[in-house]
């Protein structure tokens, strides 16, 4: 009967109507395009060919791991910027949150040529890390970064958020109780931001599973499921671009659930 009285309500409140019809809009202009492609293709088609089965498996692996490789690498380097940038006020501050937001609007091509033009074998660091075996040109060390340069504001400004919300004079209790700086971070702030740190991993981790252009600059082979699927789509047509574009909607599908459940008993926990 609540449940009832509730609907009469929304349907008398013009503005709230007015309000769950345009968000009704926008979920049908990002649900439907999902639904048709997952429900007009066949995915098994894949598998019929075994050379297309061998790089689509492999492109899949390789870009589930290769943005786990750049999250991780995020994680490390990510965290103590993050921490930085909650907890300190310095001169420049603004322009280097500015800077890390950056890679979010530069065309990724572009990014691309930028990380080329530094990585590369003719540019010093490029040079450098060739010294001591690692190329970025051509090789999964180049998928990595080039996932990494694009995905990791995502991480950053989710984790730089979850410091800002835990009260600093947690920190300060723990300092006065005997805690070293390190000790207070590890055992009190770090244990607070789990939920900011998940979600900004996951967002990094997805961003950097969707990357095209930076990849395609720097490492057009070994494919990534992005740069195969435009392969596909260029060379075989729909026949073949289609199901695998539903094979990679309904594996992030799989993963997005996956990763939410594990989210939800954390916090029941």
């Amino acid at each position: 009967m609540g449940g009832d009285l509730t609907v009469l309500r929304i349907f008398k409140d013009r503005f709230t109507l007015t309000l769950i019809l345009l968000g009704l809009v926008l979920l049908l202009f990002i649900v439907v395009p999902l639904l048709k492609t997952v429900f007009t293709s066949n995915p098994s088609v894949l598998f019929q060919d075994p050379d297309i089965a061998r790089q689509v498996r492999e492109s899949i692996w390789l870009t589930v791991y290769t943005a786990l490789i750049s999250t991780a690498v995020g994680l490390i380097l990510g965290i103590p910027l993050a921490y930085i940038l909650a907890r300190r006020n310095f001169p420049g501050k603004k322009i280097i949150e500015g800077i890390i937001d950056v890679p979010i609007v530069v065309p990724h091509t572009a990014a691309g040529i930028a990380l080329l033009f530094v990585f590369g074998k003719n540019f010093f660091a490029g040079r450098a890390f060739h010294a001591v075996g690692i190329d970025f040109v051509g090789t999964v060390a180049g998928i990595v970064i080039a996932m990494m340069f694009v995905s990791v504001p995502f991480l950053v400004d989710s984790v730089k958020e979850g410091f800002k919300g835990v009260d600093p004079r947690l920190e300060n209790v723990a300092r006065t109780l005997g805690a070293s700086p390190r000790k207070a971070f590890f055992g009190v702030s770090l244990p607070l931001v789990w939920r900011s740190i998940l979600s900004g991993s996951v967002m990094m981790w997805a961003r950097g599973v969707s990357e095209f252009g930076a990849v395609l600059i720097l490492t057009y082979n070994p494919k990534v499921a992005p740069v195969l699927l435009y392969d596909l789509w260029v060379g075989w047509g729909v026949k073949y671009a289609l199901p695998f574009a539903a094979l990679l909607i309904l594996l992030c599908l799989v993963v997005f659930i996956v990763l939410r459940y594990v989210a939800q008993r954390g916090e029941k926990s």
